[in-house]
């Protein structure tokens, strides 16, 4: 696929167990990117088994410009009660800095509603942190619609828990 503006052809490829350690290494570039570096304890042996086990969680796509990576987005399903079907949750999507604005990020939302579509998902969901604003304007240039009305809400480390009943 060729993308105008950027420094060549752009590759949109479902990740194998080979592309882990590249995986991890982007996810490390967000964590760092979203002023959490320290929170990225993902391992390439972890990742394996949760991408390519028994038991997939989660699929990834990468995005190549020529022989170089220039990002990824994973995802996993979801389930919409009001709709009675499954849909896309897309938990990253990350474009090395120096390649942004050169239509990867566009290539990566083109796949992944091609997934969707394909598979018979109505919708594909995801979070953005508020102050990305360039993302956020990227997100409603395709079209996306912010969902306001909603909060996020997480549980984890102690208080998950404590309320789960372990001390």
């Amino acid at each position: 696929m060729r993308i105008e503006g950027t420094a060549g052809d752009v590759r949109i490829s479902r990740a194998s167990p080979r592309d882990v350690p590249l995986i991890v290494q982007l996810i490390r570039e967000l964590a760092e990117y979203e002023r959490a570096p320290n929170e990225a304890v993902a391992t390439v042996e972890g990742l394996t088994t949760a991408l390519f086990g028994d038991q997939p969680q989660a699929e990834v796509l990468l995005a190549h410009v020529g022989d170089q990576p220039a990002g990824f987005a994973l995802f996993f399903y979801n389930f919409s009660t009001w709709t009675g079907k499954r849909g896309i949750y897309l938990e990253d999507l990350f474009v090395r800095p120096s390649l942004r604005r050169g239509g990867i990020g566009l290539a990566l939302f083109r796949e992944l509603a091609a997934i969707a579509v394909e598979r018979g998902c109505p919708r594909v969901e995801w979070s953005v942190l508020n102050w990305n604003e360039l993302a956020i304007n990227f997100y409603k240039k395709i079209g996306a619609t912010a969902k306001d009305d909603w909060t996020t809400f997480r549980l984890s480390g102690e208080t998950l828990r404590k309320l789960a009943g372990e001390s």
